[in-house]
């Protein structure tokens, strides 16, 4: 596994920590695939959970859209991967899905987050289904998000392969 990722400062300020962080649990996420097959990608933990590490990037594309585009920026966006008709269409059909299409789709994501985050003073405050939600706090939250399922492509990847790591 190539771990190309730069370790977060040990001192900053806020917004400088924040996105070292954030950045380095996308980067963790796509050590954790690095090197997989389409199948391998697809390969769910354990009956009955759906999750597999495509499934963990086609949802983290969805949250990237959802937070910085949909309520920091208030862009009017459907939601990926049909998750108007399902929810958790993001996991559970990816037997078809193309990880080309998925991983595309994540960095295109990613980079107009950090566009968007980049735009932003961290007080700046969008809505989510009527509340206020704070840049800091999204920055928060997605550090958090890709935390836990970072969590869940280390046990993923060590089931597919043995391979370990930070």
């Amino acid at each position: 596994m190539i771990d190309s990722r730069t370790p977060p400062p040990l001192t900053g300020d806020e917004l400088t920590v924040l996105n070292n962080w954030l950045e380095w649990h996308r980067g963790t996420l796509a050590v954790k695939c690095a090197g997989l097959s389409a199948e391998q990608l697809r390969l769910r933990s354990a009956p009955p959970s759906n999750l597999s590490l495509l499934g963990l990037v086609r949802h983290m594309a969805h949250v990237e859209r959802s937070w910085f585009r949909r309520v920091l920026n208030g862009e009017d966006l459907p939601k990926l991967w049909d998750k108007d008709r399902d929810n958790d269409a993001d996991f559970k059909e990816v037997d078809a899905a193309s990880a080309e299409e998925a991983f595309a789709t994540w960095e295109d994501e990613i980079a107009r987050a950090r566009a968007i985050s980049a735009a932003k003073p961290l007080d700046a405050v969008g809505d989510r289904n009527g509340q206020d939600c704070s840049h800091r706090w999204i920055l928060i939250h997605m550090i958090e998000e890709y935390a836990r399922h970072n969590g869940h492509a280390d046990l993923l990847r060590e089931r597919i392969d043995g391979v370990t790591g930070e």
